[in-house]
């Protein structure tokens, strides 16, 4: 199976760890190692670093080198610009498929998400992929199965048992549903039949770029266009040409939502997963606690509940007295301090610091 780790946004939620010429993938925001690296950690003893691949944008690459010497330089594909997911997938796809790759799995992951459970993931991973092989399905999704009713967080409906493969069940697809208000979340994580959509899943090349060619004919001429470059001298100037106009819009609103329901089915397990997406989910997927704090560097933490302090500076001091529910964090760019309440805020701020003084901050 190929592995497709995509690892190409700002991440400005996380401002001030996430910057935009390194964002929050490339940062140690747990333990001592990215989120990237994390990511490449789980899978790389089960499959390989040759069946690894990272889509990022060019401008990232080098920073991708870095940190994963371990996988091929041409397993790096470069976006030439941002133009949101439908169009990274897209282009994942044709180098993969250029290299041969088109009747084999593909699993999507993502380079900025934490996992608890590696050996639960593993487990889960494999079996998407003997579903693919099997004929089961055409896509497997993988959810985590709901710690609590959380409205920051896509959910898919599941449906009746399909099947097993050893003692793992999978499931019918029902539906996906994206950040719904807390009361249909509640109902939801009551009912026992949706799980977290962690946005991962296991399908073929094949069947993915079958689907652009029904669902996005434009961009798949387009992307067709690229395909024909690839490896030749005009790659790049080829790509630069076509991939900036190609129509930005979500996977999900590309492909997902049109595909046929009976080609899916869904996985899920306790992996603990999390997207620390904002800088107080990151407090939540560390320590889930209400009463407890999370800090890191050199912090001095009294008489606080559920707050995040972290300190990037060596050489400097932080001292919260009284924190509840507050979210600090000092480098060696920027200092933030900001409630919980108010921490979706902090993105648009920094997004409209393009075109200024500060863009640099950005």
């Amino acid at each position: 199976m190929k592995l497709v780790i995509f690892a190409g946004g700002f991440g400005r939620r996380l401002w001030p760890i996430s910057l935009s010429r390194s964002p929050k993938q490339f940062e140690p925001i747990i333990g001592e190692r990215s989120t990237i690296q994390l990511a490449v950690d789980r899978i790389i003893d089960q499959y390989g670093a040759e069946n690894i691949f990272v889509s990022t944008n060019e401008r990232y690459a080098d920073i991708i080198r870095s940190q994963l010497p371990m996988i091929p330089q041409d397993n790096v594909i470069g976006e030439p610009t941002r133009r949101d997911l439908a169009a990274a997938v897209g282009l994942a796809m044709a180098h993969l498929a250029h290299k041969g790759y088109a009747d084999e799995p593909v699993a999507i992951l993502w380079g900025d998400n934490y996992m608890r459970d590696e050996t639960t993931f593993r487990k889960v991973i494999g079996t998407a992929e003997q579903i693919i092989l099997n004929k089961n399905a055409e896509i497997v999704f993988m959810g985590e199965s709901p710690r609590f009713a959380n409205a920051n967080l896509g959910w898919i409906q599941l449906g009746k048992e399909r099947g097993r493969i050893g003692d793992q069940p999978f499931y019918d697809f029902g539906s996906l549903t994206y950040r719904p208000p807390m009361d249909q979340c509640q109902e939801m994580f009551a009912s026992g039949s949706c799980v977290w959509n962690t946005g991962y899943f296991v399908t073929s090349i094949g069947y993915i770029q079958q689907a652009y060619q029904q669902y996005m004919p434009e961009m798949w001429g387009q992307l067709s266009e690229i395909t024909a470059a690839i490896g030749g001298d005009d790659y790049q100037t080829k790509l630069d040409e076509i991939y900036p106009v190609l129509e930005k819009l979500s996977f999900d609103d590309a492909i997902l939502t049109h595909l046929d329901q009976k080609d899916a089915c869904v996985l899920h397990a306790p992996m603990g997963w999390s997207d620390p997406g904002t800088l107080y989910a990151l407090k939540e997927a560390i320590n889930s606690d209400p009463e407890a704090n999370v800090t890191r560097g050199l912090v001095i933490d009294a008489h606080s509940k559920d707050s995040l302090v972290y300190n990037y500076e060596d050489k400097k001091l932080v001292m919260g007295i009284g924190l509840e529910g507050m979210i600090v964090v000092n480098t060696p760019d920027a200092v933030l301090v900001v409630h919980k309440d108010d921490i979706r805020k902090v993105k648009q701020i920094v997004e409209d610091f393009a075109g200024t003084d500060l863009e640099d901050y950005s």
